[in-house]
C-alpha cells in the first residue's frame, strides 16, 4: 500500500504469522512465506516484523543488501554480530541501525537461558543503492519518550537520532494516565503509526499492541492512553 486518502487501520490479528519452536513472528507487511499483494509495505517502509525469540535461540548468520534495517528491543536483550566486526547487545530503549548497502551478514541471538527477547525489526528502502555497509546504535531514555514523541531515526541524524539513508523520520512515544500527544502530518507527507505495546486511543479509535494505522497528508493525529501504550510513528514521503 503506497497511498491513502483516508486513515486505514491494519489490525494485529490480520498480520502474517510464523511460529516455530524458537520464534514467534508477526509480519505487518509481506515477508518470507507470507505474501499479500495489498500489504507490500507503505511508501518506503517495507517491513515491520514483531518477533519473540525463545531463550538460547536466534537467527544464524544471514545476509542482506540495499536495505536500512532498524532493530528496536521491547524486552530482553539481543546479541548482534556482523561482518563489519561489530559485536553488541541491544537492550530495551536502544535503537540499532544497520545499512546493508553492497552486502552485509549478521546474526541475532538471545543469550539468556531463561528470558525471551521481544523486538521489532524494521526495513526501510534506502534512497541510494550500493551504499557502504555501516552500523549505529543509540540509547533513548524513557523520560525522553514519556508523553511525547522522541525522534530516534532521521536522514540527517538530527537531535541525536540514528542516521538513515531515506527521507523518513521515526519517532517513539510512551503514554500513560493523562498523557496525550498531537502530531500534524505535513501536506506533502504521510504517516504510519504502529502500536508496539499496550493500548492507545487515536481519533476515537482504540488500538492495541500490533495494530497500526496509515494517515494521508495533512492529517492531525490526537493520541492518548488510559492505561499504558508505546507507539512508533513513521513520517515519510
Amino acid at each position: 500500500m503506497n497511498q491513502t486518502t483516508m486513515p486505514i487501520v491494519r489490525k494485529a490479528i490480520d498480520r502474517g504469522h510464523v511460529q516455530i519452536d524458537w520464534l514467534n513472528s508477526y509480519h505487518t507487511f509481506s515477508f518470507g512465506n507470507y505474501h499479500d499483494p495489498n500489504w507490500m509495505g507503505f511508501r518506503t517502509l517495507r517491513v515491520i516484523n514483531d518477533d519473540v525469540i525463545a531463550p538460547a535461540s536466534g537467527f544464524g548468520t544471514h545476509g542482506h543488501r540495499d536495505m536500512e534495517i532498524i532493530t528496536y528491543v521491547l524486552s530482553g536483550a539481543l546479541e548482534h554480530k556482523d561482518s563489519l566486526g561489530t559485536g553488541a547487545i541491544i537492550y530495551p530503549g536502544e535503537v540499532q541501525r544497520m545499512t546493508a548497502g553492497t552486502g552485509i551478514t549478521h546474526s541475532e541471538f538471545n543469550q539468556s537461558s531463561t528470558e525471551p527477547v521481544h523486538l521489532l525489526q524494521i526495513w526501510i528502502i534506502p534512497d541510494t543503492v550500493d551504499l557502504t555497509p555501516s552500523y549505529e546504535q543509540k540509547a533513548f531514555a524513557t523520560a525522553e519518550k514519556q508523553g511525547k514523541l522522541r525522534l530516534v531515526a532521521s536522514r540527517d541524524g538530527q537531535d541525536g537520532s540514528v542516521t538513515i539513508h531515506q527521507n523518513l523520520n521515526l519517532y517513539i512515544g510512551l503514554l500513560e494516565g493523562d498523557d496525550s500527544i498531537s502530531y500534524q502530518v505535513q501536506p506533502d507527507r504521510s504517516a504510519w503509526l504502529h502500536v508496539a505495546q499496550g493500548e492507545i486511543t487515536i481519533d476515537g479509535r482504540i488500538l492495541t499492541a500490533g495494530d497500526a494505522i496509515a494517515y494521508p497528508s495533512g492529517s492531525k493525529l490526537e493520541i492518548s492512553s488510559e492505561s499504558n501504550g508505546e507507539i512508533l510513528l513513521f513520517d515519510l514521503l
